[in-house]
């Protein structure tokens, strides 16, 4: 990883990864959250905010992020050929989230480390984000294109 003060960090990329160290610093009640929160792939931030930014903490916090999802996660994909079957309001994985957001028994441990988050709706929702939480469940023609794209491998 490339950490630089004239270069975003790599967690500014990535909203899952900008909310797993929202939520480490958070836990640590670190003051260093209002700093992490800014978004320096804007370069009016970089220029302004540039010099308050700790690159030896970021990097600390990014290594730690990294471990996390080494050792707690495991990730899957499919294979869509068109692009609005999966993103956007009505694509798949709007549809997935809703899925997963509305499910009454899909909820994290008490240990979860998302019950940090300084966001409500992660703390709430027990996902890692925030968009497509109110979106509608996966329907009868979702269910067919994720089987097909399943079965195509």
């Amino acid at each position: 990883m490339d950490f630089s003060v004239d270069k975003p960090k790599p967690s500014d990329r990535s909203v899952f990864r900008l909310n797993i160290g929202r939520a480490l610093l958070n836990q640590r009640e670190d003051e260093y959250l209002q700093i992490w929160d800014k978004d320096f792939i804007k370069r009016e931030n970089r220029v302004r905010y540039g010099r308050l930014r700790d690159i030896d903490k970021e990097k600390e916090i990014e290594f730690e992020i990294t471990r996390i999802l080494r050792q707690n996660f495991s990730f899957r994909f499919i294979e869509l050929d068109v692009q609005q079957k999966r993103m956007g309001r009505e694509g798949l994985e709007s549809a997935l989230i809703g899925t997963a957001a509305h499910c009454n028994l899909c909820k994290p441990s008490s240990r979860w480390l998302g019950n940090y988050s300084p966001k409500k709706q992660i703390r709430e929702s027990g996902l890692w984000l925030v968009q497509h939480l109110k979106a509608h469940e996966i329907n009868e023609e979702d269910k067919r294109i994720i089987l097909n794209a399943i079965n195509k491998r």
